[in-house]
């Protein structure tokens, strides 16, 4: 039975973990250290993206065009929820690739 829960342990996917959000110019970085799966929308002005990962809360804001932006990263029952909001109506953009062994998710706003 052990041998059986050391392979089951190392044959499992990893769990994948939010390491670093990162504010960047015109949006946000975020590492992971595996591809999530994730879903987005625009959303009567504001972003939303749902990752299948764990992580920690956390928000901030960051500058769009001389203006801010307010974002928030919550726990939810799909996953994490990145929220970003403005006082104006945003549009985002994001994609995904593989980077320095870890996997980087690119949030890009414009209004």
């Amino acid at each position: 039975m052990l041998v059986g829960l050391m392979i089951g342990r190392l044959t499992a996917p990893e769990e994948r973990v939010l390491e670093q959000v990162e504010v960047v110019q015109g949006g946000l970085d975020l590492w992971f250290n595996e591809e999530p799966q994730l879903h987005g929308e625009n959303v009567e002005g504001t972003v939303a993206v749902v990752f299948q990962a764990e992580g920690n809360a956390a928000r901030g804001q960051l500058m769009l065009q001389d203006k801010p932006v307010g974002w928030r990263l919550q726990k939810s029952e799909k996953g994490l929820l990145l929220t970003l909001v403005a006082a104006r109506p945003l549009r985002g953009e994001w994609a995904g690739a593989q980077e320095a062994g870890r996997w980087r998710v690119q949030v890009r706003l414009h209004e």
